[in-house]
């Protein structure tokens, strides 16, 4: 099945786009959760903000990787990190990530909280159908559609030297 190439001009979003994003996807949520599994890291951000304004404090993370990155797909996936059998059987689990691109990860999460006699809804902050492999099966929920190269606030290079440049001057 051909993938369509992503675009390698990268779009910067602020914080206020992910507000704007937040929102949008509040809208379509209907709880209550019994969790939220959050996909790291991606998932992190945006996970943190839908759990703390629909009051979700049963929170989870899962960690997955493909060994040679999305190139090798079939490739078996690794979990470095993911709740027991116990903590999401017959839970009503949000899944969230922030983008949906090839959804082999977020498949993959999905997959193994359903053999453990989870019902997860998956969440995205942004869809691409054009870039995914699972064209019967996207997310439940998503803010936007895109096809572009989506850098999030919390992806942007914060080392210790361009901390400093933004550091008020001392008094």
């Amino acid at each position: 099945m051909p993938v369509t190439p992503l675009p390698t001009v990268p779009d910067f979003l602020t914080w206020l786009d992910v507000e704007k994003l937040i929102e949008h996807l509040l809208l379509q949520l209907r709880g209550p959760y019994d969790a939220l599994l959050m996909i790291t890291r991606g998932g992190i951000v945006p996970g943190g903000l839908i759990a703390e304004a629909l009051d979700i404090r049963y929170i989870l993370t899962a960690a997955v990787e493909f060994p040679g990155g999305n190139q090798e797909r079939l490739a078996w996936p690794t979990f470095s990190q993911f709740p027991s059998d116990a903590l999401l059987r017959d839970k009503r689990v949000l899944i969230v990530d922030d983008i949906w691109a090839h959804g082999r990860t977020i498949n993959t999460v999905r997959g193994r909280t359903q053999a453990a006699g989870g019902r997860p809804e998956v969440a995205v902050l942004h869809y691409k159908p054009g870039a995914s492999l699972f064209r019967e099966a996207g997310p439940e929920h998503y803010a936007a559609i895109t096809d572009r190269f989506i850098v999030y606030p919390w992806e942007v290079q914060r080392g210790p030297d361009d901390l400093r440049e933004r550091a008020p001057a001392p008094n």
